[in-house]
């Protein structure tokens, strides 16, 4: 079979019984099950979730999107082959790993398939929470301009790029976009300080004050589990972004749970070790691949400045990357998955026709 059929493109086309529209995001489409599948699957699964809660199936592609754009490989390669798997497989490792530690529950119920989750429903909080280790990216950039407050919190002068930071920093942002919350610009993904997080804290959709301190000591345990884990690799866990919601259990009782994803190439900066201590910055995550397109194309701007959008649409969809840059994405991702796993990755060679296979023999949740 070829590279390009083993690629997982599109993923909200599935026969799923749904009363709902599919919501189809940069990389997973979810189906929100029937009142009467949900039901169902809790009894019969013997899920811990509230009865009646709605359950979603989240199936995972091959696409993969940088600078708010989907990117493509020649001779119809629509994707990174072993991107979704590992995607998945990582985010469920340290899911369970957070959940066995004692850390907090997901929302994730079951794995029928590498590419797919079954999920309940979760109540967002509206917050992008970001930890970073070391002082690189973005950072790095507003403070070679003499930035030195982040979220709030003030750092020191005399940082170098890529060195780690004094203590773990806490740079959290909006999760979407958020109306009449006095300070906070009506945009996605603006910083907000704890102080911002406190005085608005029903806004952000959290129960309590309380919460925020939960939801702080969540972040850095699941961060430090992590990188500890990742450093008997010999990987440098970076920065890294988690995100939170609440659910209820069987009994009825409200919990803030871990969601999304966690510890991914694609939601964190990993580095190798043995690089970085040579002095290289060798990076196991998609910001490898960012750098690769802002070497790639002439006109870096294009990627960097959000008010040539239309530009870089066009330059994404009319600029097929070659199949090899592709494949080195795709090692990087499988590498990484393998090591933090222990495991060897699963790599569907028909993931669709799996994926209804399972769906309609053990889960009954496909239309006839």
């Amino acid at each position: 079979m070829s590279l390009a059929k083993k690629v997982l493109e599109v993923n909200d086309d599935l026969p799923i019984k749904t009363d709902l529209p599919v919501h189809s995001g940069k990389v997973r489409a979810v189906y929100w099950l029937t009142d009467e599948d949900s039901k169902r699957l809790i009894e019969e699964k013997g899920y811990n979730v509230a009865p009646g809660s709605p359950l979603a199936i989240m199936v995972i592609s091959d696409r993969i999107s940088a600078f708010d754009c989907i990117w493509q490989g020649e001779g119809g390669m629509k994707g990174v082959p072993g991107k979704g798997a590992a995607l998945n497989a990582i985010s469920s490792h340290w899911f369970k790993m957070f959940r066995e530690k004692g850390l907090a529950d997901s929302h994730i119920l079951d794995v029928p398939h590498p590419l797919v989750w079954i999920v309940q429903k979760a109540k967002p909080v509206m917050i992008e929470a970001i930890a970073r280790q070391y002082i690189t990216g973005s950072m790095w950039r507003s403070y070679t301009k003499g930035e030195r407050d982040f979220c709030g919190i003030k750092i020191p002068d005399g940082l170098k790029q890529d060195q780690k930071l004094p203590d773990l920093l806490i740079t959290p942002s909006t999760k979407g976009i958020l109306k009449g919350i006095p300070g906070v610009p009506e945009q996605d993904d603006v910083n907000i300080s704890r102080s911002d997080i406190e005085k608005n804290y029903e806004a952000f959709n959290f129960k309590s004050t309380a919460d925020i301190d939960l939801y702080e000591k969540l972040l850095k345990e699941g961060f430090d589990l992590i990188s500890n884990a990742l450093a008997e690799l010999d990987q440098i866990f970076v920065d890294t972004k988690f995100e939170f919601g609440y659910v209820k259990d069987r009994e009825g009782n409200e919990k803030l749970i871990y969601m999304d994803e966690v510890g991914t190439p694609d939601s964190s900066r990993i580095w190798d070790g043995p690089s970085y201590r040579e002095g290289k910055v060798v990076e196991n995550s998609k910001e490898g691949f960012r750098q690769l397109l802002l070497k790639h194309f002439p006109d870096p701007d294009i990627l960097l400045n959000k008010d040539r959008m239309e530009e870089r649409k066009a330059l994404a969809k009319n600029n097929p990357l070659p199949e090899s840059v592709l494949m080195e994405v795709s090692k990087t991702y499988v590498n990484i998955a393998e090591k933090i796993t222990g495991k060897k990755l699963e790599m569907p060679d028909d993931a669709k026709g799996e994926i209804i296979t399972i769906l309609r023999d053990q889960y009954k949740v496909i239309k006839e």
